[in-house]
């Protein structure tokens, strides 16, 4: 495990390979329904059911924001764990491309790799590329460019 002082060894970590799937998370059409009360984003393929299955993807289907949102729990498990980290602050987004939809009762899971390493006077700025698939589905529902500002 590198330690945050030593950004060599950090920016070893830049890599082409991708990291282990995450644990899965099912998207119940509750957990749809949810979110778009929170967001007030009620657009009938994600919460009209009736109307949704008779629409372009057989179905209601989960906001991109939805399957966006659920990065930050996936991240915990992608690591990488990195030593003297005091903490990490979402710093933006390079990239955000939503590829696939993902229908209610789908299941996802995730996969990561570092792409780049920045020092910063705050701390190391790591870029991160996060693949979110729907299990069994090669092609990502989204591929996300994430920025973390890592404190040391």
């Amino acid at each position: 495990m590198p330690n945050i002082k030593d950004v060599d060894a950090i920016k070893a970590l830049i890599t082409d390979e991708w990291s282990d799937w995450t644990d899965t998370v099912e998207i119940t059409q509750d957990m749809i329904n949810t979110f778009a009360d929170v967001t007030l984003d009620h657009q009938w393929i994600h919460v009209d059911i009736e109307r949704a299955n008779a629409g372009p993807f057989g179905g209601p289907i989960a906001h991109g924001f939805l399957t966006l949102s659920l990065v930050s729990h996936f991240s915990f498990q992608m690591g990488p764990e990195i030593d003297g980290v005091m903490g990490a602050l979402n710093y933006g987004a390079d990239k955000l491309r939503f590829l696939a939809p993902v229908p209610a009762g789908a299941t996802l899971h995730a996969k990561s790799r570092i792409v780049d390493v920045t020092e910063k006077p705050t701390g190391l700025l790591m870029k991160r590329e996060i693949a979110v698939h729907e299990v069994g589905n090669e092609t990502p529902a989204l591929v996300y460019e994430s920025l973390g500002l890592l404190l040391g």
